[in-house]
């Protein structure tokens, strides 16, 4: 009988269908680092979700069948170490179809049109002052016309495509960094930087990748243009970008993730920046709309009844 054991059933608000098989469930609804390796002692299939499974603990796993990650993202997890042992990881996928980009537009909208410049503003009672029935301190511009450059093309990135076309955006598609080549339908990664006005990354996070928007990239970009990120944190160089918002090198940016999460020390953190109103930082909830959350949870348990029954669905290893 498998020994199922959920490391962080907190980071999820659904309603979780137990297997359809005979097992044994154990759950936490949080887990620090230094306990999953004794939480999943024994265990054959472990659900986590950023936990971090390395070669070391799972070596000391001998039990461990399944590694069932209730994200997309799997870096957190050396697939080297579990193709070694034959243990099957899974994660879930398609489940943000809507969400991500409705966040993503969100973001660009609320920079775009200085929603938070205003609403602060009105706050500090600059219209109650005013001597006309509007004021214009803080320029809007239309999302109509511009160019979005989408850096990561996936279910994601084309859900992303499909509402910013219906805002009458121009949508064009970036070939990786340093690629030799430009496939048909994309452009040149140096070229999307240049033309973007509003730049939204959908990539994985990995050794490639990492750092992908660096200080060379900002300094590139239009002085007007928008950083959208809700893919990885580790996808930008942090503080290089902190230092563009601070000099009004680039137009804004709108962040849902940061390298470290729960962020501690973090450059984008700086209380001028949270309050400057070029930039809109949301605590890693893309993701999280009520939807999506039970499509995901489905979708894991599915993950798991076919791992049992021996079929293979969404599988990394």
């Amino acid at each position: 009988m498998h020994r199922i054991v959920y490391l962080e059933s907190g980071a999820l608000i659904a309603d979780i269908r137990r297997p359809a098989f005979a097992h044994e469930w154990t759950e936490y609804e949080a887990t620090a680092q230094h306990e999953v390796a004794e939480r999943l002692a024994g265990t054959t299939i472990a659900i986590i979700n950023k936990r971090q499974l390395s070669a070391n603990i799972i070596a000391g796993l001998p039990d461990l069948q399944m590694v069932a990650i209730a994200a997309t993202g799997y870096n957190n997890v050396d697939l080297e170490a579990c193709r070694a042992r034959g243990i099957v990881v899974s994660n879930v996928r398609g489940y943000a179809r809507e969400t991500v980009p409705e966040h993503v537009l969100a973001l660009m909208l609320a920079l775009s049109r200085q929603l938070a410049p205003y609403h602060q503003s009105v706050a500090a009672g600059r219209w109650q002052k005013s001597e006309q029935f509007c004021y214009f301190d803080y320029p809007i511009r239309d999302l109509a016309g511009q160019t979005l450059g989408l850096l990561g093309s996936g279910t994601l990135g084309q859900g992303v495509a499909r509402l910013a076309e219906a805002f009458g955006m121009r949508v064009i598609r970036g070939e990786h960094k340093g690629a030799a080549a430009v496939r048909e339908g994309y452009v040149a990664f140096e070229q999307l930087i240049r033309e973007a006005d509003v730049i939204s990354l959908h990539c994985p996070l990995n050794d490639s990748t990492r750092h992908l928007i660096g200080a060379a990239e900002l300094a590139a970009m239009k002085p007007t243009a928008l950083l959208i990120n809700t893919a990885r944190g580790g996808l930008v160089d942090e503080a290089a970008l902190a230092d563009a918002l601070r000099t009004r090198r680039i137009g804004g940016a709108g962040f849902d993730v940061l390298t470290e999460e729960p962020p501690t020390d973090n450059p984008l953190l700086a209380p001028d920046l949270l309050a400057a109103g070029n930039f809109i930082l949301t605590p890693h909830v893309a993701w999280s709309s009520r939807e999506a959350m039970q499509t995901l949870a489905d979708q894991l348990t599915g993950n798991i009844e076919a791992f049992a029954a021996g079929e293979a669905r969404n599988r990394l290893t």
